[in-house]
């Protein structure tokens, strides 16, 4: 494999910088605001099968101590 000079790596990344298509303001923001919204979903699904399942457990420990 060739070596490549610091100088010619340099260009290669700004070459390659070059091509990325960056998101706009806009892109940005919607985004964001949808991993707010899926985050926030998640959390009340996970509360509410932590809540049955914590209902369940103590109805077993309930039933075992009588």
């Amino acid at each position: 494999m060739a070596k490549t000079s610091p100088v010619e790596f340099m260009r290669q990344v700004r070459a390659e910088t070059a091509k990325v298509v960056w998101p706009t303001r806009r892109e940005t923001i919607m985004t964001a605001v949808m991993v707010v919204i899926m985050t926030t979903l998640l959390g009340l699904f996970f509360l509410g099968v932590d809540s049955v399942f914590d209902q369940i457990v103590s109805l077993l420990l309930s039933l075992a101590q009588k």
